[in-house]
């Protein structure tokens, strides 16, 4: 049963770690240009790119804490290479710093929590390990099976976008549920490349040329709400 109330504490948009200060890539992306009616296009974007490397490291990282000794190392490295553009790096470090705090609250003596402290790779600067990475040590901890980790991950993306979007796009509440259940297809797609990822070093590299670009100029706006 701890799985399944983990599972809807992750997903829980008032979970306290700081989510709601980060856009998913929608502010730099509205201040590109992007309107409304474009992002349900984003959202099958992000699935099929950022979104599906973040689930398959959450995943990856949830097997590294299911062994002994833990070792986080391998995917931090592999995800933070797959993280081309400093500002998302860092904005996953942040995020990821808020769900350490959760998990050394909730679960501070499970030996996937405690690895976190030396995921960075020997030789490296002190571990701040990326979102991902914590949330699936987080959810070895917590019983929280491989297919609900990869899901849990993928809405947490399209829910950081379109809660983003009430405030950027101003319209009606409700197309932002209708955005989110017309992307079942291709969650589940996603959910399945996931789980089929065996190693760090097959991480898909699917970053997104233009998000990458947004956050590069997004900390030069001075007019910004969000975390890029």
């Amino acid at each position: 049963m701890t799985g399944e109330l983990a599972t809807l504490l992750l997903c829980d948009g008032r979970l306290p770690v700081g989510a709601y200060t980060y856009s998913a890539g929608l502010e730099p992306a509205v201040a590109a240009g992007l309107t409304r009616d474009q992002v349900p296009g984003l959202l099958r974007a992000r699935l099929r790119t950022v979104s599906v490397t973040e689930a398959a490291a959450a995943v990856l990282a949830l097997r590294a804490g299911r062994r002994d000794p833990v070792d986080h190392a391998p995917v931090q490295a592999a995800l933070a290479a797959r993280t081309p553009t400093a500002p998302l790096r860092e904005a996953s470090a942040a995020l990821g710093r808020g769900v350490h705090r959760l998990a050394r609250r909730l679960a501070a003596d499970h030996p996937a929590v405690l690895a976190l402290e030396r995921a960075a790779p020997p030789g490296t600067t002190p571990a701040r390990p990326m979102r991902p990475v914590v949330t699936g040590a987080l959810a070895a901890a917590l019983g929280v099976g491989e297919a609900a980790l990869a899901r849990t991950v993928l809405y947490d993306d399209l829910q950081t976008v379109t809660s983003a979007a009430l405030k950027l796009l101003p319209g009606d509440p409700l197309d932002a549920v209708a955005w989110i259940l017309a992307c079942e297809q291709h969650v589940e797609a996603a959910v399945a490349e996931s789980r089929a990822v065996t190693s760090a070093d097959s991480l898909p590299a699917r970053s997104a040329p233009l998000t990458e670009q947004w956050a590069l100029e997004h900390p030069h706006n001075d007019r910004r709400l969000f975390l890029a």
